[in-house]
């Protein structure tokens, strides 16, 4: 006798393509009832993963898409520990404190041979962004109240390129006034003499950035010191100077170690830098650390009694993961100065492959330098047929992820592409780049261009009509419109020459 019997839904005997799970969609807004099998929700969430882009082809991201298995395996060991509970994870605790050491000694701290460093690890470069600025704002406000003069009137000075909106959010959050420096087409920094002219009684701190996001340039922060020293010397304040070092901070010691941007500059009170970014450290990692203990007033340190031992804590988040601490601690021991100084040499080389590569086409302007973050922005020396934003489009077909934007005013009729060059940017990676923006290229030149499809379409003709607007297009001949079908068609006819298929 055959027995057999239902299976059910929860039956996870059989594959998941051949359950009724792939025939339902996922929910959307609301919590679903009944649990399904693990084996099915993670093929489900696999498959609607897959339309996502590549993270090593995102050319957009400045942030660490890959790292060495064996830290891989440490991240996962400690994925669960909360990084607060230091009775119970003293260790990550410790590693942190190093980290600050390391990053601290890096950046040129004035401290002893066995001093500790001040600093903090944070969520990211933004955190860290809001704690210095804190710093800042209270010691300011001391300082004022002392003196018995106003300090209900705060500002800070930065340039327009500021650290996407961190800057923006940490004056509107702490109501500080935001002052920018506005840049100008062919200058996309900061200008340190406009900077200093617009430092007043009340400003908190001069923020200058050591690789702008915009085209990877360094500011000139020894410059603004050399003129804010001045200043103060002549007005009796002494407004100092933090560094937005988020992209350079783990490039410059490296590639340009006699540059003067650090705590050897006087007036340079605080520096944050990102783990996540060139600290080769996967996303969610920041770092803050100030020049000496008295830069961070005490009374923004909190004491917290937590499960009976005493934490003191500067930070703005509670509970987090401690495994993106000890990825960087990894990273610090494992590659050493030799390591990373070798890291960004190869990124700072690839950069130069793809540079020339773009320059050969003679079809670019370079926007980014020399000396700075290993990127390449570019824009195009002519764009009245096609614009930077069509490149960006065609080449997300070839997988590739590269943005296009405008610059920040009084620059913003100025657009470019951005490719960042990472630790696992390959010059293999770099010459098939070209390749593929050359075709890019060719194909756009192929087709219709903005200017010649209007003019092929004669006069347009425009009449208001109540709400609505009514377009006469008056053909000029039918000559014009057979020209730009004929040019799709070819387009298309040469695609399927050339896709093989697998």
């Amino acid at each position: 006798m055959v027995l057999s019997h239902a299976a059910s839904d929860t039956d996870v005997s059989h594959s998941t393509f051949a359950s009724p799970y792939v025939r339902t969609s996922l929910p959307r807004f609301k919590m679903p009832g009944n649990l399904i099998p693990n084996e099915a929700a993670y093929q489900i969430m696999h498959e609607e993963l897959m339309l996502d882009g590549n993270s090593r082809l995102n050319l957009a991201s400045f942030l660490t898409t890959w790292m060495e298995p064996e830290c891989d395996k440490l991240i996962m060991a400690s994925i669960n520990k909360n990084y607060v509970e230091k009775h119970a994870y003293p260790i990550s605790t410790e590693l942190q404190n190093r980290c600050v050491n390391m990053i601290a000694n890096l950046f040129n701290a004035p401290l002893g041979e066995t001093e500790t460093a001040v600093g903090v690890g944070t969520v990211r470069s933004s955190e860290a962004i809001m704690l210095a600025g804190l710093a800042f704002k209270r010691k300011w406000q001391n300082k004022r109240k002392a003196e018995g003069k106003p300090f209900n009137k705060p500002n800070i000075v930065t340039g327009a390129n500021v650290h996407q909106v961190c800057w923006e959010k940490f004056a509107r959050y702490f109501e500080v006034e935001l002052k920018e420096v506005k840049l100008s087409e062919g200058y996309y920094v900061m200008d340190p003499e406009k900077a200093v002219e617009m430092v007043d009684e009340n400003t908190i701190c001069v923020s200058a950035i050591l690789g702008s996001t915009l085209n990877g340039e360094f500011e000139d922060v020894k410059l603004l010191n050399d003129l804010l020293v001045l200043k103060n010397k002549e007005t009796g304040w002494d407004t100092p100077i933090h560094v937005d070092a988020a992209s350079g901070g783990f490039i410059a010691p490296f590639l340009y170690p006699e540059l003067e941007w650090d705590f050897r500059l006087p007036l340079v009170k605080s520096i944050n830098v990102s783990g996540h970014k060139y600290g080769l450290v996967y996303e969610g990692i920041g770092w803050v650390v100030w020049r000496t203990k008295e830069d961070l007033p005490e009374e923004l340190i909190f004491h917290v009694n937590y499960l009976g031992v005493d934490q003191p804590t500067f930070t703005l988040n509670f509970s987090k993961g401690s495994s993106q601490v000890i990825a960087q601690y990894y990273q610090l021991i494992r590659l050493g100065h030799e390591g990373y100084r070798n890291v960004m040499e190869n990124c700072r080389e690839n950069t130069i492959v793809l540079r020339e590569g773009l320059e050969k086409t003679e079809k670019f302007n370079i926007v980014s330098k020399d000396e700075g973050v290993p990127l390449v922005a570019f824009s195009l020396k002519d764009s009245s047929s096609h614009t930077e934003f069509e490149i960006s489009d065609m080449l997300r077909r070839y997988g590739w992820i590269v943005p296009a934007y405008t610059m920040p005013p009084n620059a913003q009729h100025i657009t470019v592409l951005r490719v960042v060059i990472r630790e696992d940017f390959s010059r293999t990676l770099a010459e098939r780049l070209v390749i593929d923006i050359e075709k890019v290229m060719r194909e756009l030149d192929e087709l219709p261009s903005r200017v010649v499809h209007k003019i092929s379409l004669g006069e347009e003709k425009s009449e208001a009509n109540g709400d609505k607007l009514r377009v006469t297009v008056k053909k000029s001949d039918m000559e014009m419109p057979r020209e730009i079908i004929n040019g799709w068609k070819k387009l298309v006819s040469d695609r399927k020459k050339t896709n093989g298929i697998c």
